[in-house]
């Protein structure tokens, strides 16, 4: 029986060795989404663009609502608001997509050499595309209502790192469990959707009673969208001991991901 590696450098030499396989598939799966539409992948521009326009008026408009209660520009909320919906988007998009990566890809699991292993990066990979269009519609906002961007917005990629690490974690365990119980798309689902409201996305951390924010920081979402914030519409930098933290359980997270996934993969063919 063919055995399968699952050391720390066997989870990212595959997507290395992958590389151009992995690029392929993710143009592929980018392009399979819209295709049959009308405006076809300039829906990945539209609904970011859309989005942000519905949060700019429902809050500054209709609400007239402040971050944290601070006085700001009618935009400041929508701002703050849509750089942690990128973040969640991320990470929500990747997640509600795993359970069904491998039974949508029947055919690959037949072929021995085939690396199923890169299937989750494939779905991060199209997230990654859809977020950074997002990124680049709040920079072009942000440039129009407020001004040049703080220099720490450089800093983006290096706070995504442990969200990226993490994600891909979650997403190799939920391809996995995926093909034995196929009522964990349901799950993911039901379970995303109270995270968003459980991830400081809304409101500030200083809103919650200071006796329940321990709770809320358990979340490791909450100090990602922080630091994401931070960067790009403060002007901080990085929280080093934070970020630091989020890396640790984004790596430890990757590699027991990885470690399931490369264990459980053997029986794949069985089941399906």
């Amino acid at each position: 029986m063919q055995k399968f590696r699952a050391s720390p450098l066997a989870m990212f030499s595959c997507l290395l060795r992958n590389r151009e396989l992995t690029l392929a598939f993710t143009k592929r799966e980018i392009i399979g989404r819209y295709r049959g539409s009308i405006l076809g992948i300039l829906w990945s521009l539209l609904h970011p663009l859309f989005m942000l326009g519905v949060y700019t008026f429902v809050f500054s408009v209709v609400f007239k609502a402040r971050w944290g209660g601070m006085e700001g520009s009618k935009t400041e909320f929508a701002l703050v608001l849509f750089a942690g919906m990128i973040v969640f988007n991320l990470f929500s998009e990747c997640i509600n997509r795993s359970p069904l990566v491998i039974l949508s890809n029947v055919n690959l699991v037949k072929k021995v050499i085939f690396p199923l292993e890169i299937l989750p990066w494939v779905n991060l990979g199209a997230a990654l595309f859809h977020a950074t269009i997002s990124i680049g519609i709040w920079l072009l906002f942000y440039i129009i209502t407020t001004g040049v961007p703080p220099l720490t917005a450089l800093l983006l990629p290096v706070a995504l790192l442990p969200l990226l690490l993490f994600t891909i974690g979650i997403s190799w365990f939920l391809a996995s469990v995926g093909v034995f119980l196929r009522d964990v798309g349901h799950l993911t689902n039901l379970l995303t959707t109270v995270l968003m409201f459980m991830t400081p996305i809304f409101y500030p951390i200083s809103a919650i009673p200071e006796k329940y924010r321990i709770y809320l920081q358990l979340n490791p979402l909450a100090p990602i969208v922080e630091q994401v914030r931070n960067i790009l519409y403060w002007g901080n930098g990085l929280n080093l001991s934070s970020f630091l933290l989020s890396l640790a359980l984004g790596l430890v997270t990757a590699w027991a991901g990885f470690v399931w996934f490369q264990k459980t993969r053997k029986s794949f063919a069985d089941v399906i």
